[in-house]
């Protein structure tokens, strides 16, 4: 009888779980979030700090959160970035957004042009000038005739046109010299260029140069004095994921954009974690890097970080088109995918 009656509770304990697995079958499906969809992304340029975000985003858990599983992988610049996300090899990027409006709107430009932004990393541009002190060159107007060092074809030197016209640059005589961006420091402090053109977050490099050389600290131009309305750093997709996995893009936006937060607001925690997973990039200079870039992150209050508007992008269009570095036709929703942007 025992025997019997433990084969019996055996028996329906069976059934019970089958009964609950095939109930379990038939149930709604698990959300989104729970699923893990994997996807790959490219940082800006290498492993610096004005990326050191999306390496938080992923060791905070915030990728995880949302449901996705990320490759990070080091990116070449906006050109570069832009093949990348073309070929299907990356999922998403951050790159230099005017840069990228600068290619795809161009005068019969063969660059990639349905790409979608759905984060604005920089709420200004940080392209700037920047000269020696005491070399003669205090105001913009004092570049006429000078040379100029710069990546070439950068940004910096397809943006200039538009900036000269504005600050009242007589821009005729000026020469541009193309050098690798790492050499940009040693190029002002050698004397071989009487200005260059960078980032703004890059100035403590370009001041070690030429402190190093000739102990002086450099006077610096921002194009944002001139050029408002100017996005910098953004993250893109492609318009076809913009279009087809809205709820992946709102998820990737959601843990790049905390990993952005607790990036700006813990600096130094952030220099070391980059420096943990990249041990060639320097913490402090990471961190010093977030620090600079911080006060353009926020420009538009901290309520906005990472919103793009559509007024905003109406602005920055008309400031390309009337800069003669794009054609005009080019709408807000042309290159931002605004649906992103929605938190509901």
């Amino acid at each position: 009888m025992i025997r019997s009656y433990r084969t019996t509770a055996v028996f329906c304990a069976t059934l019970t779980l089958l009964a609950a697995a095939a109930c379990d079958s038939n149930s709604s499906p698990k959300s989104t979030s729970s699923a893990k969809d994997h996807v790959t992304y490219v940082t800006a340029f290498g492993a610096a700090g004005r990326d050191a975000f999306a390496w938080v985003a992923e060791q905070k858990g915030y990728f995880r959160d949302a449901g996705i599983d990320v490759q990070i992988e080091l990116g070449k610049a906006t050109g570069e970035n832009l093949k990348t996300l073309a070929s299907g090899k990356a999922q998403f990027t951050s790159l230099d957004f005017t840069g990228a409006m600068i290619s795809a709107g161009a005068k019969n430009s063969t660059a990639y042009r349905d790409f979608r932004a759905v984060l604005a990393i920089h709420q200004r541009t940080l392209v700037s000038i920047m000269a020696m002190q005491g070399s003669g060159i205090t105001t913009p107007k004092d570049l006429k005739g000078k040379r100029i060092a710069a990546a070439a074809n950068s940004v910096n030197q397809l943006l200039f046109p538009g900036y000269a016209k504005l600050a009242g640059i007589d821009s005729a005589g000026i020469h541009w010299i193309a050098v690798q961006p790492v050499q940009l420091g040693p190029a002002l402090a050698s004397g071989k260029a009487d200005a260059l053109s960078t980032f703004l977050i890059g100035r403590p490099t370009i001041e070690k140069a030429t402190v190093q050389a000739r102990s002086k600290h450099v006077v610096v131009f921002p194009y944002s004095t001139y050029l408002p309305d100017l996005y910098g750093n953004a993250i893109v997709t492609t318009a076809s994921i913009a279009a087809k996995q809205p709820d992946l893009v709102k998820r990737f936006r959601a843990a790049l954009l905390k990993g952005l937060k607790y990036t700006i607001q813990h600096p130094d925690e952030a220099g070391k974690l980059l420096h943990a997973k990249h041990p060639e990039t320097d913490s402090t200079a990471a961190a010093s890097e977030i620090k600079l870039m911080t006060p353009s992150v926020t420009a538009e209050g901290t309520e906005n970080i990472g919103l793009i508007t559509q007024d905003r992008m109406r602005r920055a269009l008309t400031s390309l088109q009337n800069a003669g570095v794009i054609e005009p036709g080019m709408t807000p929703q042309d290159v931002v995918d605004f649906a992103a942007m929605k938190t509901s």
